[in-house]
């Protein structure tokens, strides 16, 4: 094995379910093992047999992988049990699981007070287990649990735990910082330590989150000899997370010259797989994630621009491309003459440097700014404003008017129900029409009226759903305490059944309105994009 080789497991399934607020059903373990399988990730931890019947039902029906291997995760043995007669331990050997992962105290502290035994029982129960597993799947797995806390407190001890685990014939021990929060040169000197009694080939790390140290930990043990490293897509863990897999991956590769099972080609689905767990999870994506996120290789000041068009290297670390993203120009109150160009062209218009549009819609776009707009977090509504300048944007639907009322009902028993009703008029190829809706809100009804107006276009519209909404209030251009000007600005997020997501901005004195512009921008582009004809 080349020494310039490091193995990546992956325990998403498991560690990332401790996550608050996260629930795996069994599709959502299916369909994110199949990505990291497709990634080139080489140990998928399935989760902890017998603990829930979410994973008894994931083991039960384990997918065909063709790159990755499963791991089941679970406990040595318990005290006073043989392995055999332990069946909490029994349970990690599951039909079709080849590798299975053990957790066990490294930490004389909680040997002795966590479990109340004595240190060398621990130790029996270690040895033990792996001795056991090895006779049952091709690949046994230690987690020294608190490993680092442990070695602090009795270096002697904390090695005895994973001596005893490596001779036992465990494939990889694995060192834990299992309360995050140890710090880079810690990780790296002690590994060094450890490296010396247990070979580096033999030496995995797993890091938590909790001092925002988790990837450069990683790294430390990787530069000190440790081959194997856990993680979880997009950091997803308890408490502050664990340590992210997909900056692992990206380092390791693309800046310390390190082999893993992912080549080239895919390392450019890390920005794709990273969304496929947020998609999963309902939720949107980190904007600001390095190497994946929509910000990651954005760029908003003008000179920051003009610098990049001459040599990428001067504000990006890496072609974007090598993980599948790419470089977005902000076009803002802060931009300059190559914003305004270098947008033109990822929107694939044409035109001359010189032509005095370009000036203008600078300008434009500076006085909107200053009025409240947003454009940086709006590149819908920017994207609009663009094509609406060079004559590229058709006219879907042309609305006369709009009107909302909101009423309180009050019932018999004293309790009331708020419900909003909007009417909108307009005209849709070239017929008039006048829609009424009611909703849950002033934005809900708005929405159901808009769709009933455009319904020659529901094909369209029938999967864009609204996902995020934000309203800030803000006075442009107000000395202290000057409130007379105040504006509201309205973002919405929108996104399709391919996955897609967009954002567009509203601004006006009153929140309704303000909306009203950020939703008509987000159907409209939703129908350019889909090239609805007008």
């Amino acid at each position: 094995m080349s020494d310039k080789r490091v193995y990546l497991y992956d325990s998403t399934l498991r560690d990332g379910a401790q996550t608050q607020g996260v629930d795996f059903s069994v599709a959502d373990k299916l369909a994110i093992a199949a990505e990291l399988d497709r990634l080139g990730i080489d140990y998928i931890e399935g989760g902890w047999p017998g603990a829930n019947p979410t994973d008894d039902s994931f083991f039960a029906s384990l997918p065909h992988l063709t790159r990755a291997r499963f791991t089941s995760f679970g406990m040595t043995r318990r005290q006073g049990r043989s392995a055999e007669n332990d069946p909490g331990f029994q349970a990690l050997f599951a039909p079709g699981i080849r590798a299975v992962t053990m957790v066990g105290k490294s930490w004389d502290f909680q040997v002795e007070v966590a479990l109340g035994i004595e240190l060398a029982e621990n130790i029996r129960m270690i040895s033990e287990s792996i001795a056991y597993a090895k006779t049952r799947v091709d690949e046994a797995i230690f987690d020294a649990e608190h490993f680092f806390d442990g070695f602090k407190a009795n270096p002697d001890y904390a090695l005895s735990c994973i001596e005893a685990a490596y001779k036992a014939g465990a494939r990889w021990v694995v060192l834990c910082d299992t309360n995050g929060g140890a710090l880079p040169h810690e990780i790296e000197e002690i590994v060094t330590k450890v490296a010396a009694r247990v070979p580096g080939t033999h030496l995995g790390i797993h890091c938590h989150n909790d001092s925002d140290n988790a990837v450069a930990n990683s790294l430390a043990a990787v530069r000190a000899g440790a081959r194997q490293v856990q993680g979880t897509l997009n950091g997803l863990g308890e408490r502050c997370g664990n340590a992210n897999l997909i900056s692992i991956a990206a380092n390791l590769v693309l800046k310390m010259g390190f082999e893993t099972n992912i080549t080239p080609s895919d390392m450019t689905k890390l920005k794709h797989v990273s969304r496929v767990l947020d998609e999963r999870l309902n939720r949107a994506p980190d904007r600001r994630a390095p190497y994946v996120g929509a910000s990651a290789f954005a760029h908003k000041g003008g000179l920051h621009v003009s610098a990049v068009e001459k040599d990428p290297r001067c504000y990006e670390h890496i072609s974007p491309e090598l993980v599948g993203n790419h470089r977005h120009v902000v076009v803002s109150n802060q931009a300059g003459r190559s914003n305004i160009l270098a947008t033109l062209r990822d929107l694939g218009v044409d035109v001359d440097s010189r032509d005095p549009k370009v000036s203008r819609m600078l300008e434009e776009v500076k006085q909107r700014e200053h009025d409240g707009y947003a454009y940086d977090g709006a590149e819908a509504s920017l994207e609009l404003l663009v094509r609406r300048f060079f004559g590229q944007v058709p006219t879907f639907f042309d609305l006369k008017s709009f009107r909302v009322i909101t009423r309180r009902e009050w019932q018999n028993d004293g309790s009331f129900a708020l419900v909003s009703e909007a009417t909108v008029k307009g005209q849709v190829r070239h017929e008039d029409v006048m829609e009424v809706a009611e909703g849950n809100g002033p934005v809900n009804a708005l929405d159901a009226a808009l769709r009933k107006l455009l319904r020659p276009y529901t094909l369209y519209l029938e999967d864009l759903k609204l996902v995020d909404y934000k309203v800030r209030i803000f006075t442009p251009g107000a000395g202290p305490g000057d409130g007379t000007d105040a504006v509201t600005r309205v973002m919405i997020e929108s996104a399709d059944k391919s996955g897609r997501r967009w954002s567009t901005v509203g601004v006006s004195t009153n929140v309704v309105d303000a909306s009203f512009d950020a939703l008509s921008d987000s159907i409209t582009y939703k129908l350019l994009r889909d090239g609805a004809q007008p």
